[in-house]
């Protein structure tokens, strides 16, 4: 989680030579996706000109098929996610609130953990078959770890001497998970949810690839198959377009969400 600098002092404002030195190097990538296959280093049957795919992609868009796509991976992506998210935070709130809970569970979960949500594919195809089911189980099951790591950092993070306060004015169990102990969860889940969010889209992807549910993997799997090479690759830009809108929308929720954090309103300033 950020933090904000030490001593008070404002971070240098970010100079605008910055973004267009991004944008100059997003050029040169694509100007060499235009050179390397018309120059033959590279064979065009394998990765045609950047020229090539910007036109298949153009195609795409105008079709009803792309957009019903792009639909149902947003549909997929946002149900795996709220799911993962409500799951994550309610669970890591009770079990790290609970010493009980929280010792009994420690094994069980440095297990589950570090599975790898694509050996889940077998499970998901023979209890949903290759409908949206089946990728959900991925989605959620790869984005609920995220959230919930991050949620029981968070509540261990709790300052123990306001617990012990707490507990001495005899706090409610819920008076205290709601006045003490969210408050100090709430940043940890946000970085949770935006790290989550991507894993998510991953995983849609994936699982819409090789399982076959509706979305724009399904669209990429077919091109491949078929031969539509350029076509393929435009399907991907969209992808990787995407990810990059999931990951501004996280950090624009983090921002609003936190705005009262110390981390976000230096970020703010500076």
């Amino acid at each position: 989680m950020r933090t904000a600098p030490r001593g008070g002092r404002r971070r240098p404002a970010r100079s605008p030579h910055r973004a267009l030195l991004g944008l100059a190097g997003v050029a040169a990538f694509l100007c060499l996706l235009e050179l390397l296959p018309r120059t033959g280093l590279v064979n065009s049957r394998f990765l045609p000109p950047f020229s090539d795919m910007a036109e298949a992609l153009g195609e795409r868009a105008g079709t009803g098929e792309f957009w019903r796509a792009l639909g149902d991976t947003l549909t997929t992506w946002s149900i795996g996610l709220g799911i993962a998210l409500a799951a994550g935070v309610v669970i890591g709130m009770l079990i790290g609130s609970v010493r009980v809970l929280r010792e009994t569970t420690a094994s069980v979960i440095e297990f589950l953990r570090p599975i790898p949500s694509v050996a889940l594919i077998p499970l998901a195809v023979l209890m949903y078959g290759t409908g949206r089911e089946a990728t959900l189980l991925l989605v959620i099951y790869a984005a609920f770890w995220q959230i919930l790591l991050q949620v029981l950092a968070g509540v261990q993070d709790v300052d123990p001497v306001a617990r012990d306060t707490a507990r001495s004015y005899r706090f409610r169990f819920l008076t205290e998970v709601t006045r003490l102990v969210w408050p100090t969860t709430l940043p940890y889940a946000v970085v949770g949810f935006r790290l989550a969010a991507s894993v998510a889209l991953i995983l849609t992807v994936t699982g819409e690839l090789i399982i076959g549910t509706p979305g724009l993997g399904r669209l990429i799997a077919v091109a491949q198959t078929s031969g539509a090479v350029a076509s393929m690759y435009a399907l991907v830009i969209v992808t990787g377009l995407l990810g990059v809108a999931v990951n501004l929308l996280a950090r624009l929720v983090e921002r609003r969400v936190l705005r009262w954090h110390p981390s976000v309103r230096q970020e703010s300033a500076s």
